[in-house]
């Protein structure tokens, strides 16, 4: 019998010695993972109190179902949940492609939640996949395996403290640790030569100075190899290929593989063993690791100290709420250029990148070549907890036709806020019209400074959603010619026939006709069992053609309707209310009636301005004056948006109040014209929010004209009044009109709608042209008070209002400039745009009414 006794010399190192022989101590990697999971936990914990419930995030993608995958996946995310990581698990089909696989680690790799991505190997497809591509598509910065090309060249030149190291090895230098010897000036060998980790544990060997050997199956003396290393990791593959004679007296011996040999003792008729005979070895070796229980564990728990380390360095650079944005800073020349020139000398940020900074996903980003691109609905929907940010709306007074700069102080107030006060802020604007930029105005795309670039592009390069509404417009008319001109032609069968054809000896009907059954009262879905009668009322439609829509006011509408849905199924419904015509009975004929007119535009319905993602502050813009395209950004947008508004800023200029305060030009000129800039004032305050006038400053005004009209301003009952120069100065410019926004959107906001939907039309049109236009009473045509009466007995009744009068006075009268008092407002005719949601009221002096624009 020998006298044993055991002492404890390190953490998880355990010596036995005997009267006549020293055997290996046991280096447990069991209980060393379990010390390292225990401190991870401790770090997780103090990350979540210190970043309001931050956790590191961890992704396993899967392709196929192999058990063995499955269970060390299984290991993997009890670990994680074990420290407070929270792990997802991604699983592929065995039939997905390389593509596939490429596609959800690039969705992975851009989500700022993941800090850590395992590729868990073998991809176990049908299909083809270069196993080395699909690893080096990880981003390096969550490549929590060490296994992307990046991070081992990182490893093989030394640079450990900016690289991942892949687990086995590092849970390998841990275990070494744990044993006290020093790794520095050993002989140290490594028997393997795998990526995972033979070729990273001989770098990290040599860059902690000790002096290494790479032995593999070719090497001729592998035994003399073995004898003279001080530290030997094996990681060969090959059961007990390494025998105790061979290893130095005294060595640290790691033992990386994992092997399975018959064992008729076991019920599995086999046993795991390492790559070491570990009953001769542990005779000679100083330290041992057993198989199990050794590098196995601490691989896993290596992984999830990665993935820690990962989640740190991402809170270093980390704000929570900040976007990672580089903002692009260009200093004003003097004299200043021309916009064109402005724009040419600039190198706008590729449209990607700056989808990247600001979190968006590359999924959901369609680029429209290097400078623009439409974003996905579906960023919306994964962004919906995050807290709304401030909501601005740019308005103005009554302008000259050349206009009052509205556009370029929204850009540049959006340029203030981002570069210089470092806010999240999107300007939201839309998309110029050929004929706006060839009008009067310009570019309609902002100037000088503050203006968007490639002004080119902008300008002249359609995203293609003008063309597809006129095609959808079209369509929609000629639906309407078609169903008249085969009503007159075919009988009713025929016409039954030819809408649900008989296939197969079946027919059936679509959602849209099913919906048309039901609008009808008839609660059938087989066309088989519909009487004459029934069949009869479904195929005529009987459009009474003086009541037809025409393309212009089509158009206008389905405008309308993409800027008010907030997702592909509202618009799809609200395109199927539009009602293009009156029925002989004076019911409505919608184009759900023609069957399926609503679907051809169903793509375009990016066009929405206000996807604005995840911004502390959204700035947008409201069309003309504060008089009524701001009136109907409130009660008919927000009506629908259920968005509501900070603060309210108007644009204002020098020039333009001198118009409304008639001859000559001078500073009582200028002061009688401020009655104006009172009245629209006035007309935003209405709505319960607090206003800010931007003068936007000409190179012609005086510094009394400005303080007059500021001060006029404050007079007013403006929360405050600021000079803007960005036009020149850029961001810059409009620094003191973001401190005033940001001021005022600290105030109590008591948003409030100017009527109730519920009350009459007639009531609603009377609030409107009373309240923001000051006139005495309206005047309804005889055609207005029948189509009135008409829409009413069809239900619109209760919807918003919109009354299309001349954006160039307050009046309906172009040439009255202030602030018109004691005159009427003639209402001509009455149009419901039922699918947009609102009942379009023309005025006299209505050419063409373009109620997009208001949005």
């Amino acid at each position: 019998m020998f006298a044993v006794a055991a002492c404890v010399l390190r953490r998880g190192a355990l010596r036995y010695r005997d009267s006549r022989c020293t055997m290996a101590t046991i280096v447990s990697g069991n209980k060393t993972s379990q010390q390292v999971k225990e401190r991870l936990k401790k770090e997780v914990a103090e990350m979540k109190n210190q970043f309001s419930g931050f956790r590191p995030g961890l992704v396993v993608l899967q392709v196929g179902d192999r058990d063995d995958s499955n269970l060390y996946i299984s290991m993997k995310l009890k670990a994680a949940a074990e420290i407070g990581i929270n792990a997802n698990h991604i699983r592929l089909p065995e039939t997905a492609t390389e593509d596939e696989v490429l596609r959800s680690i690039v969705a992975v790799n851009e989500n700022p939640a993941v800090h850590g991505l395992i590729v868990q190997l073998p991809l176990d497809s049908i299909n083809p996949i270069n196993t080395e591509k699909v690893t080096n598509a990880v981003a390096p910065e969550k490549d929590v395996d060490g296994l992307t090309s990046i991070n081992a060249g990182k490893l093989s030149r030394g640079d450990l403290g900016d690289c991942f190291i892949p687990c086995t090895p590092n849970g390998c230098m841990e275990l070494i640790s744990q044993t006290g010897v020093s790794v520095m000036g050993k002989n140290a060998v490594v028997i393997g030569r795998s990526k995972i980790v033979g070729a990273p544990m001989h770098d990290l060997l040599l860059w902690n100075h000790a002096t290494v050997t790479t032995c593999h199956s070719k090497t001729p003396d592998l035994a003399e190899q073995v004898g003279r290393a001080d530290i030997l990791v094996v990681g060969a593959g090959r059961a007990e290929m390494v025998k105790g004679e061979w290893v130095k007296e005294g060595a640290v011996v790691i033992d990386c593989g994992i092997n399975h040999i018959p064992d008729s003792s076991k019920a599995s008729g086999k046993r795991v063993v390492g790559d070491v005979h570990y009953p001769s070895a542990k005779e000679r070796a100083g330290f041992i690791t057993p198989v199990p229980g050794g590098v196995g564990p601490m691989t896993v728990a290596m992984l999830m100290k990665n993935t820690v380390e990962s989640a740190k360095r991402f809170l270093q650079t980390y704000t929570p709420g900040k976007w990672n944005i580089e903002y692009k800073k260009k200093k004003p020349h003097e004299p200043q250029p021309s916009d064109a020139e402005i724009s040419w000398s600039c190198q706008s940020k590729p449209i990607g990148e700056l989808a990247r900074e600001v979190g968006l996903f590359s999924e959901e980003v369609e680029p429209y070549g290097r400078s623009r691109a439409k974003i996905q609905l579906n960023a919306l929907k994964r962004m919906e907890k995050q807290p709304d940010g401030k909501y601005v709306v740019v308005t103005g007074i009554t302008s000259t036709p050349l206009g009052e700069g509205k556009r370029t102080i929204t850009l540049g107030l959006a340029q203030a806020l981002g570069a210089h006060l470092n806010i999240n802020a999107f300007a939201c604007i839309q998309e110029p019209s050929p004929g706006s930029c060839f009008g009067t105005r310009g570019i309609v795309v902002g100037g000088g400074y503050s203006q968007i670039i490639p002004l080119e592009e902008v300008s002249l390069k359609s995203s293609g959603q003008n063309e597809l509404i006129s095609a959808a417009s079209r369509l929609v008319m000629d639906a309407i010619k078609a169903h008249a001109h085969y009503e007159n032609k075919l009988s009713e069968k025929a016409l039954f026939d030819l809408l649900v054809p008989l296939r197969k000896g079946q027919r059936s009907v679509s959602p849209a006709q099913l919906n048309r059954l039901k609008k009808l009262g008839i609660e059938k879905s087989d066309p088989l069992t519909f009487t004459g009668t029934e069949i009869r009322r479904f195929v005529q439609l009987e459009i009474d053609p003086d009541t037809a829509t025409d393309s212009g006011s089509l158009e206008n509408e389905i405008m309308a309707i993409l800027s008010l849905s907030s997702s592909e199924e509202e618009m799809q419904q609200r395109l199927a209310k539009i009602v293009v015509a009156t029925n002989k009975s004076g019911d409505p004929v919608t184009t759900e009636d023609l069957v399926r007119c609503e679907r051809p535009i169903g793509h375009a319905i990016e066009r929405c301005p206000e996807t604005c993602l995840d911004a502390n502050c959204r700035v947008t813009e409201s069309g003309h004056g504060a008089d009524i395209g701001l009136e109907k950004f409130f009660n008919i947008k927000c009506h629908y948006s259920d968005l509501q508004p900070d603060v309210v800023v108007m644009v204002a200029t020098v020039r333009t109040l001198k118009m409304h305060g008639g001859a000559p030009p001078n500073l009582k000129q200028l002061e009688r014209g401020c009655c104006h800039l009172r009245r629209q004032v006035e007309n935003a305050q209405a709505f319960g929010l607090p206003v800010i006038v931007a003068v936007n400053k000409f190179s012609s005004d005086t510094d009394a004209e400005l303080e007059l009209v500021c001060g006029q301003a404050r007079q007013a009952g403006a929360f405050d009044a600021v000079q803007c120069t960005n036009w020149s100065e850029g961001g810059a410019g409009a620094l003191a009109l973001a401190e005033a926004v940001q001021r005022a959107s600290k105030q109590p906001g008591q948003f409030r709608f100017l009527y109730d939907p519920q009350i009459p039309a007639a009531d609603k049109l009377r609030t409107v042209a009373q309240k923001m236009y000051g006139v005495k009473d309206i005047v309804l045509s005889p055609k207005a008070k029948e189509k009135l009466a008409l829409y009413t007995k069809q239900g619109f009744g209760n919807l918003p209002v919109c009354i299309a009068k001349t954006p160039l006075s307050l009046s309906n009268d172009p040439m009255l400039k202030g602030v018109p008092t004691n005159f009427m407002l003639p209402i001509t005719d009455i149009r419901a745009n039922a699918g947009a949601g609102f009942l379009c009221c023309l005025t006299e002096s209505t050419v063409y009414a373009d109620v997009s624009q208001y949005y």
